[in-house]
């Protein structure tokens, strides 16, 4: 059945990026919050993000103006009862993301898709919640969405080949480059980011180095577009934690384990980039 009506739960910087998204490949767009102020929050995120679009050139403004009219914000999970497709992006908390799952699984007909943009989850846990694993996968975006080229579609041993070819046939309407992975912690992108960022903290904390000569020797030594302390800034210190954490507590292995370093930092609400402090000062 064809993809017509998109739903996505979280309007916050992940959900309202897909919701954009979404929107300019012509869909219609549902998104919810779980308050008015944090929904009109993210669309105005929407709005600020396209209209840099059309500053730069990139979009023009009957563009802009097609995408706004395509989003229905909503603080109603009620709105979602007629999408082909609905993609939760809500924080990275299990029973959270079950509650949501359960709830839509009784709401949305038949035959929709739903799919977690989680990065570090089990998506066959998360899909044990409802009553159509065969209908459960995963759709990892990455930020920010709307230029970030990458989606990782994980497919579980339960997930059908029907909706795994719906949802290729989705992201590929996007202008997603797809690649699918197994569900296993991390799937691709964070089985091996994930490690390189934690002896990137060790490293650091052995006095190996300074946090610029680091983020210098991986930039101009291996031609990445930024080190692992900016990066780490710019993913959100909490985020990395909660995903070396969830990978250390499948795998076991001493790889995910996170440097003391890094925790405190996240206890100290060291985060990065989104809290004007990380292991660079950003205020």
């Amino acid at each position: 059945m064809e993809i017509k009506k998109v739903g996505v739960v979280g309007c916050g910087l992940m959900g309202s990026g897909i919701a954009q998204v979404c929107a300019q490949a012509g869909y219609q767009v549902v998104v919810s919050e779980i308050t008015e102020e944090l929904l009109q929050k993210g669309l105005n995120n929407i709005k600020r993000f396209l209209a840099k679009g059309v500053e730069r050139g990139k979009v023009t403004p009957e563009e802009m103006d097609a995408a706004l009219a395509r989003i229905q914000g909503t603080v109603d999970i009620q709105d979602f009862e007629d999408c082909d497709l609905v993609i939760e992006a809500i924080i990275e908390n299990m029973e959270a993301k079950k509650e949501v799952f359960a709830s839509l699984d009784g709401i949305c007909p038949p035959h929709t898709i739903l799919a977690s943009n989680t990065s570090s989850l089990c998506i066959t846990e998360i899909a044990s919640a409802t009553k159509r694993g065969e209908k459960v996968l995963g759709l990892h975006f990455f930020n920010p969405v709307p230029l970030m080229r990458l989606l990782e579609i994980v497919h579980t041993i339960l997930t059908s080949e029907e909706t795994f070819e719906r949802a290729r046939k989705f992201g590929e309407s996007l202008g997603k480059e797809i690649v699918v992975a197994k569900d296993t912690p991390g799937f691709i992108v964070n089985l091996l980011l994930i490690p390189y960022l934690l002896d990137a903290v060790r490293a650091l904390e052995k006095g190996v180095a300074t946090k610029e000569d680091i983020d210098k020797s991986m930039v101009l030594g291996l031609n990445h577009p930024m080190g692992p302390f900016t990066l780490l800034d710019l993913l959100g210190l909490d985020t990395t934690l909660f995903i070396a954490d969830a990978m250390y507590g499948e795998f076991k292995e001493s790889r995910y384990a996170a440097p003391p370093l890094l925790r405190r930092m996240v206890t100290a609400g060291h985060l990065g980039r989104k809290t004007g402090k990380g292991f660079y000062d950003y205020q």
